[in-house]
């Protein structure tokens, strides 16, 4: 590969030559298997060469309208079928079965729910070492490099789209009568740029030529990091096969997907935001740059639930007796990041009463002039987009489920049931358009490692290379994934930003802002500098987006602005409010044993979650605080039944005081807050008391085989 890698800076690199070529669409077909904890199937990708996108990128609006006009010359597709009896075999190690169908009357994509099935499976292993070109020039074959890690390759074919009846009309060239490379491609590259309004025709053929037979085995060697296909006489990205198929497993220990149990203690698998994203559950492009569409079906035993980011709200079709299918799909482009999935034995929460304004017709509209609102063009590339549909301007609560264990269904129905619409209509006044139709909210296990979704997302974060590969800067840095400073530095420069311009004009160019950007890649300095544009010079007071950058981003420590602001005192109402609790509290510590009689006891203010934070923040800057006063503090807010947040400063407190009466309170968040609790660790050794290390390394025992592996890993070489 053309990208050298330095091990000792931790570095996550991004192989996919995505300058050379881009996948526009994927097609998984998976099955879950919990008894050997691995998913297995098949992922069809369609790809786009860099001849094209290149030219396509020079001007969006000019090749969305050509694209449109090219497309619809062809008029409506016919039914699509594939006869069994005209598959082809994959190969002479293989029977190929059960073809797919997909005809009207039988289950297709443009269901409501969109379930099907495909039962293909592979055996068979066809791989090679070489050395090639991964790029358009020179005599060797052309390599089509995509980012991969800890999963088995089986197999790799070109799939024989012009087996499928009806899209021989996806070609420019009538004189080309015999079926060959240069067919099959124009037939993808045609499909990968029908129009918006044309999405379930599209998602219909694109579910057929994944179930196409292959015409044909490709090459394939597997690295650490990366996939690398070619084809024997494919010398450029645009002679390679734009429509290949990978048969593939996962691993048991893949850094992907964690096997678990949920609060019930019933066994469910997800997605993680790890350092390398989804590399080890499907083989992707995952630099940002590469936007793209997909559609899924998942298998898995009935009594699971199957939960993806689609659009629509799948619902299971029964197989066979035991068995499930789940059909997702999304019809806007985005990176391979943010595909997730959760397979769990859930429960769907329902309110007991729904308002007919909460709902609306749920996935892409179908759209139509009435439709449209003609208020602007949108700058992203062309998809069926909510911001151009009058409907869902103003539809200020999407639909939307909420998933959860068995033993945390009363708490969802008498809380968070009741919170979901109140938040959805705020960010719509805030915002505007939602930007999709619905909306899945599951309570994830506890071994979740929340503090570690946020990946760096840059596209270009160090060295890039001409194929397009690159690396992220300490992606592979453990440590880096728990350090906060840079989250909470951001929501303080918002935070900061808002206070200076005013509410009302920070909101109005927040919903300008997504309203112009939505459907892109956006970059920090995309936001500042817009935010500049838009706000009377009276109001920008020097700020510029260097010395934002100066201030916020470049700097260590705390932003200037927030020195100057807390040494002004500013304090909002509900934090005054605490202030003054701390000094009673202070009061109360400092008071003997045995007090006089005519002392009155302190009246303590009932206080908000956050109040709280504050408040044990506060009191963590005491140098003692008896166990008498921590035992008050507990009794008074009923500290073990706070949130997280809540009882993470409280836990602090325990383990700074020593007070080993709430031990239990420690061992409890330990267990239930696993990547919160990754500081309480270090904490707990830090203190050099024996009895708090003995806790730390019995809480781990109990909790390593459940962790994150990140946070296992960290907690690991604190402790030993």
């Amino acid at each position: 590969m053309d990208i050298q890698l330095d091990p000792a800076r931790d570095d996550l690199p991004l192989m996919a030559n995505t300058s050379h070529i881009l996948v526009k669409h994927y097609v998984l077909d998976l099955d879950v298997d919990f008894e050997s904890q691995v998913i297995e199937g098949t992922i069809v990708l369609f790809l786009e060469d860099g001849n094209r996108f290149k030219k396509q990128n020079s001007s969006i609006k000019e090749a969305c309208q050509s694209e449109s006009n090219k497309a619809c010359k062809f008029g409506m597709p016919e039914p699509c079928h594939i006869p069994v009896t005209n598959a082809r075999t994959f190969s002479s190690e293989m029977e190929y079965s059960d073809f797919a169908i997909c005809s009207k009357g039988e289950k297709d994509t443009s269901d409501k729910d969109g379930n099907h099935d495909n039962q293909e499976h592979a055996s068979g292993i066809s791989s090679s070492k070489y050395c090639c070109d991964t790029g358009n020039h020179g005599s060797e074959d052309f390599l089509l490099v995509l980012d991969c890690c800890d999963l088995s390759v089986l197999k790799v074919e070109e799939v024989d789209v012009a087996a499928v009846p009806g899209l021989e009309k996806f070609t420019r060239s009538p004189e080309l009568t015999v079926v060959s490379e240069e067919f099959r491609n124009q037939i993808v590259r045609e499909l990968v740029t029908l129009p918006a309004n044309r999405w379930r025709e599209q998602l219909d053929y694109y579910a057929c030529c994944s179930q196409a037979p292959g015409c044909g085995d490709l090459l394939f060697d597997t690295d650490t990091w990366s996939l690398q296909i070619r084809k024997t006489g494919a010398q450029t990205a645009t002679d390679f096969p734009h429509a290949i198929r990978i048969w593939y497993k996962t691993k048991p220990e893949g850094r992907s997907v964690t096997w678990t149990s949920d609060q019930s203690g019933r066994p469910c698998v997800y997605t993680v935001g790890s350092p390398i994203n989804n590399r080890a559950l499907f083989p992707c492009q995952e630099p940002p740059v590469a936007m793209s569409t997909w559609q899924a079906t998942v298998r898995a035993a009935a009594s699971f639930v199957v939960l993806m980011s689609g659009e629509n709200s799948a619902k299971p079709t029964q197989l066979w007796e035991g068995c499930s299918s789940w059909y997702y799909y999304v019809t806007m482009p985005m990176p391979a990041s943010t595909f997730t999935i959760a397979v769990g034995c859930w429960t769907e929460m329902k309110m007991e009463t729904c308002s007919s304004n909460d709902l609306a017709t749920e996935g892409p509209f179908s759209p139509s002039e009435a439709d449209f609102r003609h208020v602007g063009v949108c700058s992203h590339t062309e998809y069926p987009c909510r911001f151009q549909n009058a409907s869902a301007t103003t539809q200020e609560i999407i639909p939307h489920r909420v998933f959860a264990p068995v033993c945390l269904t009363g708490a969802c129905q008498e809380t968070l049931l009741r919170l979901i619409p109140p938040c959805l209509s705020a960010a719509h006044s805030v915002l505007g358009t939602h930007p999709f139709s619905r909306l899945d909210v599951l309570i994830v296990p506890a071994n979740f490692p929340s503090l570690g979704m946020a990946r760096p997302s840059k596209d270009k974060t160090g060295h890039t290379s001409d194929s397009g590969a690159s690396v992220i800067k300490h992606g592979l840095n453990l440590e880096k994934i728990f350090m906060q400073v840079h989250y909470l530095k951001g929501y303080f420069l918002l935070r900061f930003l808002a206070k200076r311009l005013g509410d009302e004009t920070y909101f109005s160019f927040l919903r300008k802002f997504v309203h112009t950007f939505h459907g892109q890649l956006i970059l920090s300095q995309d936001f500042l500098q817009m935010l500049l544009e838009n706000i009377p010079e009276e109001k920008r007071l020097e700020l510029s987006v260097e010395n934002i950058y100066q201030d916020w981003l470049e700097s260590s420590g705390i932003p200037k602005p927030l020195q100057r602001e807390r040494r002004s005192g500013a304090e909002c109402g509900l934090a005054r409010q605490v202030r003054a609790e701390v000094t009673k509290w202070i009061r109360v510590n400092r008071r003997p044993r045995k007090r006089k009689r005519r002392e009155k006891e302190e009246v303590f203010e009932k206080l908000l979650p956050d109040q709280l934070v504050l408040l044990l923040e506060h009191l963590l800057e005491q140098k003692t605080l008896s166990p008498r006063t921590l035992q008050s503090l507990q009794r008074t807010y009923h500290l073990q039944d706070q949130d997280a947040e809540v009882r993470h400063r409280w836990c602090e407190l325990i383990v700074k005081h020593k007070f080993t009466k709430a031990y239990k309170s420690v061992e409890r968040f330990l267990q239930e807050d696993q990547a919160m609790g990754v500081y309480l660790y270090g904490e707990l050794m830090v203190s050099e008391d024996a009895r708090q290390q003995q806790l730390a390394r019995r809480c781990f025992e109990w909790t390593k085989e459940q962790m994150d592996r990140s946070s296992a890993q960290v907690v690991a070489e604190m402790l030993f």
